[in-house]
C-alpha cells in the first residue's frame, strides 16, 4: 500500500514537526555561528502542541490518501483511524 493522491506531501508535514521538534531540543543552545534561539517556556508548549498536532494531521492525511488511492477501502479506513486513535 502506498498511497499517492496527495503525491506523498502529507510526509513533508511530518517533516515540519520534526523541525519543530527540533527547535524545542535546540532552545537556548548555541549553532555552530554562536546564535542562540532562547524562546520562552510558554512558546515552547504552543511547539510541542503544534508538532503534535501536525503529525496526527500526517497520520489524517494519509489515512484519506490510502482510501482515495484505493490502497484501502472504507472498512479497512475505517478500522484504521480507530487503530491510529485519529
Amino acid at each position: 500500500m502506498s498511497g499517492g493522491y496527495f503525491d506523498h506531501e502529507q510526509f513533508r508535514i511530518e517533516e515540519i514537526a520534526s523541525r519543530i521538534d527540533w527547535l524545542v531540543e535546540s532552545n537556548d543552545t548555541p549553532d555552530s555561528y554562536g546564535f542562540v534561539r532562547s524562546y520562552p517556556s510558554d512558546v515552547i508548549e504552543k511547539f510541542k502542541q503544534t508538532s503534535s498536532i501536525l503529525r496526527m494531521g500526517a497520520k489524517m492525511a494519509c489515512r484519506i490518501d490510502w482510501l482515495a488511492s484505493g490502497d484501502d477501502g472504507v472498512e479497512s479506513f475505517r478500522k484504521r483511524w480507530v487503530e491510529e486513535k485519529l
